[in-house]
């Protein structure tokens, strides 16, 4: 499986797909905006624009397959470090967006 995080880059399908859930915690220790998570359950919280559809997190700018960059990169929580470019979570993404792996 090609591993070129690169293709990121033009990506951001993952960001416009998924919910991004992790605990409140996580969030307080990495300093995210209050302003920017929604509460799920007491101790879980997730990115807003990710709680309903259409999906797509506050943090992604520019447009999905085309050119894209995530303003908190250096602070993401764990469920967007956990998929990696090809992966299985990634290509369900890109499917979702009507993009392929490789990238063309």
């Amino acid at each position: 499986m090609p591993d070129d995080a690169s293709a990121c880059l033009t990506c951001g399908a993952c960001c416009a797909h998924f919910r991004v859930s992790f605990p409140y915690l996580e969030a307080a220790a990495l300093g995210l905006p209050e302003s920017d998570l929604v509460p799920v359950s007491p101790n879980i919280v997730c990115f807003s624009g990710t709680q309903s559809h259409p999906v797509r997190c506050t943090h992604l700018d520019g447009t999905v397959g085309q050119q894209v960059s995530c303003r908190i990169y250096q602070q993401r929580p764990h469920p967007c470090r956990e998929v990696s470019p090809g992966d299985d979570q990634c290509r369900k993404a890109r499917a979702a967006h009507g993009l392929t792996w490789p990238p063309s």
